[in-house]
């Protein structure tokens, strides 16, 4: 008898594992497949592997411009592909040895629930006080005719196989997937066409910043087409509807399909055990509960937030919860990153966000280049920051970011919006000087 059980081991389930065990809980952990599901395996980690190199790349033929004669740049996918699987096998070990450290029992097998309490994994049955279904997600597959099962098409997993650099790359879908490849593909040499349904990119950014982030990806010869409906592929040619209602065709080397994430929910016992859900996902409340006492749901199988992170804080929180520590989720302030060239982030609200909810607000935006860090590092380059408060009790609701590394302090303004920080207090957190983060300060102290 276990106190937990956790199905999946991504960022939700391993953590929440190790968590609970630390808590000196008796906890096992199943996974199928490796630890670190997803998001070290196949997301995340060796996406981000792909645009370091890429960087690398762009930094080389950017070194005149720092006084560095480097020659000609070339890359080698090859060596790409080999660097992405040593860093994923050194992650992949260090969780491993963080589990085993803590005394979480790994077992590698698919599970399956089998009603309250219970949980049944090569058909031998396990029991707990508690479970937490943390199954994730894979790539969407729409009804898309000629989509599935086309040799010429590749999902996000698939695509990062790919040992060769591709002449041409349609991409469905202008998402954050989308974005970040497309990023890549077209810094190492690629002709890159984008296809977005909506008439504009990265739909969950500010639009101000998302306009941003075209301009630059447009000056990297990535095409874009908005406002289109792909309606069919045939082979390697993706076929849409433009704004105008006409057919218009793309030929690609490859097609990425990169239209979203679906969460992970059949043939899991989610109707044999009675857990409500619904397409989007399991449905649980602020404190990771779902409908049947015992059975806890984190991560992106809940379709809440589909982001390691926040995954990890879910978990944490069903943790907390289910042993008696009275916690609950909060997505007020859960940031997130674009790594393109250049990278976005952004925590809180959007300027659309407030207006649609009638929100009054004050916002100032001022250029990365106002930190000497950035344009010691930036030559050439620019970058943007937006900060938003409320009008009425003047704490701060949303950090928006453009440029350089932003991508690593904007937990600096998570905190700010999660406790509601106003410009009087951020103006007395001592800033380190020169860093690029030096801009957030400063654009918040304009308000």
């Amino acid at each position: 008898m276990y106190d937990l059980i956790v199905i999946g081991a991504g960022p939700g389930g391993y953590e929440a594992a190790a968590y609970a065990a630390k808590m000196g809980k008796k906890v096992a952990l199943f996974e199928k497949q490796e630890l670190g599901g997803t998001c070290l395996n196949v997301g995340c980690i060796p996406t981000k592997t792909f645009l370091r190199s890429s960087k690398a790349l762009e930094e080389c033929r950017e070194a005149g411009l720092y006084g560095v004669n480097a020659g000609e740049a070339k890359l080698d996918m090859a060596a790409v592909q080999a660097r992405k699987q040593k860093v994923i096998a050194t992650l992949v070990k260090g969780v491993a040895g963080m589990l085993k450290r803590v005394g979480v029992e790994v077992i590698k097998a698919e599970a399956k629930l089998a009603g309250k309490g219970k949980v049944v994994a090569d058909g031998k049955e396990y029991e707990a006080a508690n479970i937490l279904v943390a199954t994730g997600s894979v790539p969407a597959c729409p009804p898309i005719p000629g989509l599935r099962d086309n040799p010429k098409v590749l999902d996000s997993t698939g695509i990062l196989n790919l040992d060769t650099i591709p002449e041409k790359l349609v991409i469905i879908g202008g998402g954050v997937i989308g974005l970040e490849f497309a990023s890549f593909f077209a810094t190492v040499g690629t002709k890159v066409s984008i296809v977005e349904m909506l008439p504009k990119i990265a739909p969950m950014v500010d639009a101000e910043l998302a306009k941003k982030l075209m301009a630059d990806l447009k000056k990297a010869g990535i095409e874009f087409n908005l406002s289109c409906k792909v309606t069919h592929i045939e082979g390697d040619v993706l076929y849409y509807t433009d704004p105008e209602g006409k057919e218009q065709k793309l030929q690609g080397t490859w097609i990425l399909s990169a239209i979203g994430r679906s969460p992970v929910l059949k043939g899991i016992g989610l109707e044999e055990a009675g857990v409500e859900f619904d397409r989007k996902g399991i449905k649980t409340d602020e404190f990771g509960k779902t409908n049947v006492p015992g059975i806890w749901a984190c991560g992106d199988c809940t379709g809440r937030c589909l982001l390691a992170h926040a995954a990890t804080r879910e978990g944490q929180v069903a943790v907390n919860n289910m042993f008696g520590k009275p916690d609950r989720m909060s997505y007020v302030a859960i940031p997130s990153v674009i790594y393109t060239h250049p990278e976005v982030a952004q925590v809180g609200a959007t300027e659309e966000e407030l207006q649609k909810n009638g929100i009054a607000y004050r916002k100032a935006v001022m250029p990365m280049a106002i930190a000497g860090r950035f344009m010691v590092e930036n030559e050439g380059k620019s970058g943007t920051v937006k900060v938003l408060v409320g009008e009425k009790y003047g704490q701060i609701l949303g950090v928006h970011m453009i440029g350089g590394c932003c991508g690593e302090f904007i937990a600096s303004a998570s905190a700010m919006v999660g406790l509601e920080y106003t410009p009087d207090l951020v103006n007395k957190i001592v800033f380190p000087h020169p860093t690029t983060c030096e801009a957030l300060k400063a654009t918040v102290v304009e308000l």
